[in-house]
């Protein structure tokens, strides 16, 4: 990869790091809140974590909303 960049070659579309403890984050609240293994967890895409996390906050939203 680092081979590629140098040589002009642009990799397509992706990330190309991540923060660890930002991951980390999200590893450990799908699986409180899903209870899903960390393991299934580390094979969703980034995309896919993404769209659990912000589902688990929607239904928090709504759950603190009832509750006013």
């Amino acid at each position: 990869m680092r081979r590629a960049l140098q040589q002009g070659v642009r990799p397509r579309g992706g990330i190309l790091s991540y923060p660890l403890e930002r991951l980390h984050q999200e590893v450990a609240y799908l699986s409180y809140y899903f209870h899903w293994p960390p393991d299934a967890v580390m094979e969703l895409t980034h995309r896919e974590r993404h769209v659990w996390v912000r589902e688990i906050g929607r239904i928090h939203e709504a759950i603190h909303e009832v509750g006013r």
